[in-house]
């Protein structure tokens, strides 16, 4: 039983339920006050870096988020086996699990090598990735600012593929879609605040990540959005360390010389 049942289909809440939870869990890292002391990155140098604007890259995250909306449908459309007024047997809790394991590996697996790919591919990287680059100081909405052509294959097809493979009903397909759109945006938050559980499950992270968006760590840390396994696997892991900055502030500090 959820709290959605007999008002939305699985279906309908797997389509709304990560766009919404995408405003609501990033607006609530931007209406933070500024909490110097966890940031990675000084509001001057997110000014100062960064070569797009909020609105921009608000209007971009929502293009990608219909284009999101309109293949989760059809991806429903197409797996659904049951009618409307039918109750749907979800699987055992257990089951349920392994299944959101599988498609984390598939995402993943996924993501890793197509976003390797789009920066080994100068072409491609110079028209479509660097969109996302253009955030050199990532910030909480701006964690799904891409190229339209990126978020449809990267994000997209990407969790399409993940939640095919895993065999996940609708229902454990809203968890999935959830836990991974919050896992994103915590990730380009450039927040390290005591107790979050994604700093205490997860390897991967915000520090991790700004490794990445750094501009002398661009071929490293490809890995995204949950483990870094295949960074580890293919020699493009660099660990990091948080470091107190003059100014009261976290920096994440690599532990390899980045070429």
């Amino acid at each position: 039983m959820v709290f959605w049942e007999g008002y939305v289909s699985d279906e309908l809440m797997g389509t709304i339920a990560p766009i919404a939870l995408y405003w609501i869990y990033g607006g609530a890292y931007m209406l933070m006050p500024p909490l110097k002391r966890y940031r990675l990155h000084t509001k001057r140098e997110e000014e100062e870096k960064n070569i797009v604007d909020l609105p921009t890259v608000v209007k971009g995250v929502l293009f990608q988020q219909l284009l999101q909306a309109a293949v989760v449908k059809l991806l429903f459309l197409v797996t659904s086996d049951s009618k409307p007024s039918e109750p749907v047997t979800q699987p055992p809790i257990y089951l349920q699990l392994l299944q959101i394991l599988i498609g984390m590996f598939v995402m993943d697996t996924w993501q890793y090598f197509v976003h390797r790919y789009l920066h080994t591919n100068t072409y491609l990287y110079r028209h479509i990735h660097s969109y996302h680059h253009r955030l050199v100081v990532p910030y909480a909405i701006g964690a799904l600012y891409n190229h339209p052509l990126e978020g449809l294959l990267v994000d997209t097809v990407g969790g399409a593929i993940s939640f095919l493979v895993s065999g996940m009903s609708a229902r454990t397909g809203v968890y999935f879609f959830c836990i991974s759109v919050m896992k994103t945006v915590d990730d380009h938050c450039g927040l390290w605040l005591p107790g979050n559980i994604f700093h205490i499950f997860f390897e991967y992270n915000c520090a991790y990540h700004d490794i990445h968006h750094s501009l002398r760590g661009l071929k490293y840390n490809y890995s995204q959005p949950f483990f870094p396994f295949w960074d580890k696997i293919l020699g493009t892991y660099v660990p990091y360390q948080l470091v107190r900055r003059e100014d009261g502030g976290l920096e994440s500090v690599p532990l390899k010389k980045l070429d």
